[in-house]
C-alpha cells in the first residue's frame, strides 16, 4: 500500500514544502516560470508571488531572462538546485524510499576546475559540482560520492541526442534497463550502468511510452553537472 507523506524543509526560517519543490522542478524541466505554472495548473501570478517570497529569505533560486508576458526563460541557480537536493534527501529519509529517490555513485577525482569536478567511476566519467563547506575537502585523487536525485536524469536511446561535448548534460552513462515500475503517471526505470548498484531514474509515463522502455533495453542516462553534487567518500 502506498502512503502519502507530508514533508517540509525549514531553511533560513522559511518552510519549503512539496508544492514549492514541485514548482522548482517544473521551472527546471519547462524552462520558464510561466510554463512551469501552466504545467502545474497554477496561475503565473501565484507562482511568481510564492517564488518571490522564497527568494526574499533564501536568496536567488531562479535566474530569469526578460522576454514576454511570462517573464522569459528561467533556469535554477545553484542555490535552487541545492534546495531541491536537500528537500529530496529529507523526503527520502521520512518516506523510507532513499534507494528509489537518490542516486549515489562512487568515483575518484581526476581533475578539478574551480567548483567543477571530473571523477572516474565504474559507470564512466562523472562531472559534478562541489559546494559549500565541502569545497576545501575535495582534491585530485580523492575518493568521492556523486549524488543526484532520480528525477534529474534523462533517458535516451543509445544513438539519440548530441554528444557530451555538444550539450549541457555532460554526464552520459550507457546502461541496460533492468526493471520498470509504472504508476500514477510516472515510471521508475532501474538502469544498470556498471556501478555497484543499478540506478533509479524517474520519468513520466509519456516518456517511458515514447522510448518504449522494457527490461533488457539499452539506454543512455544523461544529467547536467550542475544537478550533481560531490562529497568526500568518508562524508567528512
Amino acid at each position: 500500500m502506498d502512503t502519502d507523506v507530508a514533508v517540509s524543509l525549514t531553511a533560513d526560517e522559511v518552510t519549503v514544502d512539496a508544492s514549492d519543490a514541485a514548482l522548482l522542478r517544473a521551472v527546471d524541466s519547462e524552462g520558464s516560470l510561466n510554463a512551469a505554472a501552466t504545467a502545474l495548473g497554477r496561475s503565473y501570478s501565484r507562482a511568481h508571488k510564492r517564488l518571490t517570497a522564497l527568494e526574499e529569505t533564501l536568496g536567488s533560486l531562479v535566474e530569469r531572462e526578460r522576454g514576454g508576458e511570462g517573464g522569459g526563460g528561467s533556469v535554477l541557480t545553484d542555490r535552487g538546485r541545492e534546495l531541491l537536493t536537500q528537500f529530496a534527501r529529507v523526503h527520502t529519509v521520512v518516506s523510507g524510499t532513499a534507494a528509489a529517490d537518490v542516486i549515489a555513485l562512487a568515483g575518484t577525482v581526476r581533475e578539478r576546475a574551480g567548483r567543477l569536478v571530473t571523477a572516474e567511476s565504474p559507470a564512466g566519467e562523472l562531472h559534478a559540482i562541489v559546494v559549500g563547506d565541502r569545497e576545501s575537502s575535495v582534491d585530485t585523487g580523492d575518493d568521492v560520492t556523486v549524488t543526484l536525485t532520480a528525477d534529474a536524469v534523462t533517458l535516451q536511446e543509445p544513438d539519440a541526442g548530441p554528444s557530451a561535448t555538444r550539450t549541457s548534460a555532460r554526464n552520459r552513462l550507457r546502461g541496460t534497463v533492468t526493471a520498470v515500475d509504472e504508476r500514477d503517471g510516472v515510471a521508475t526505470i532501474t538502469v544498470d550502468v556498471g556501478a555497484a548498484t543499478p540506478i533509479p531514474v524517474l520519468v513520466t509515463s509519456a516518456s517511458r511510452a515514447r522510448l518504449d522502455l522494457e527490461p533488457g533495453d539499452p539506454v543512455v542516462a544523461t544529467f547536467k553537472a550542475t544537478a550533481a553534487r560531490v562529497t568526500p567518500l568518508s562524508g567528512e
